[in-house]
């Protein structure tokens, strides 16, 4: 019996690619909001003994999650044989402890939410702060995906001589996954955060990678405030205008066009969350996790 695939608003193009790849089959569902903007569900495709493969990327989750709670109930109660949530960008993996007093713990009470309602997750490098592993949050099977190799490939296709940059400490664990898929060298800056959109960058010694394209690279791009103070600093170095490349393009209010107007080459990001910097595909990362 073939796979039955649900693309939540926004995400259709992409759960048609992959259901179109996998040889499996649209569900036909409308899913509405009422003028009071409650949630109308209706699932027409048969679904019992059938596994059900939802995709939802969860940027802006809030208005996602009543949703996807009314689908996962609605395909149980219809004898669905298993649940499987894609979810490219997975949110809620920012508040993983309590910095402060009284402060609620997202990531966990999240994780307790998504794993009473599907049976298993697949999703495309978690950011995983001070949690080592998925199934510290998640009580159901986790599969995370790297899009590491796929932006190497970009990487050697479309960039002569470059050298990657991380933005923080944080990000080495994928600049340093990427340069060695790319075999090219790479240098982490240091990073003090101020507050929630500011921050203050330092270089470490570029001056032997003068010659060299600069690639920023990072797996969320949310205030891009980060990105645009290295790309400031490197041109105070002298260096070439770089290309900025992220996993994840959330891209908070005018960040897309501020970065721009920065003074870089290009913004690159993959299209686990849709905008019009998408340009490294994971689909068939994706698909490949499927199969």
């Amino acid at each position: 019996m073939k796979k039955i695939f649900f693309g939540m608003p926004g995400n259709e193009e992409m759960a048609e690619q992959i259901c179109k790849i996998l040889d499996g089959e649209m569900a036909e569902f409308t899913l509405r909001q009422f003028p009071d903007e409650e949630t109308y569900l209706r699932i027409t495709s048969p679904l019992e003994g059938r596994l059900c493969v939802i995709v939802c990327s969860l940027h802006h989750p809030d208005n996602k999650i009543i949703p996807l709670y009314y689908l996962s109930k609605l395909c149980r109660e219809l004898k669905a044989s298993k649940l499987i949530l894609i979810a490219p960008y997975l949110s809620y993996m920012r508040q993983d402890i309590q910095f402060h007093p009284g402060e609620a713990v997202t990531s966990e009470y999240f994780a307790q939410l998504v794993s009473q309602w599907v049976d298993e997750l697949i999703t495309i490098d978690p950011h995983l702060h001070r949690k080592h592993d998925m199934a510290e949050l998640y009580s159901i099977p986790c599969m995370v995906l790297h899009a590491a190799p796929v932006i190497a490939e970009w990487i050697i296709k479309n960039i002569e001589k470059p050298v990657l940059i991380g933005p923080d400490m944080e990000s080495e664990q994928w600049v340093s996954e990427v340069a060695k898929n790319s075999n090219s060298p790479f240098t982490i800056l240091m990073k003090q955060r101020i507050d929630d959109r500011n921050v203050i960058v330092k270089l470490p010694h570029v001056e032997k990678y003068m010659e060299h394209t600069p690639v920023l690279i990072d797996d969320i791009i949310s205030t891009a405030r980060t990105m645009k103070e290295t790309v400031i600093q490197l041109k105070n170095a002298g260096m070439k205008p770089p290309v900025v490349i992220g996993v994840h393009a959330i891209f908070a209010g005018n960040s897309f066009e501020d970065l721009q107007l920065a003074g870089v080459e290009g913004v690159v990001t993959c299209n686990t969350i849709k905008h019009d910097s998408n340009k490294i595909d994971l689909i068939q990362l994706i698909v490949s996790a499927l199969n």
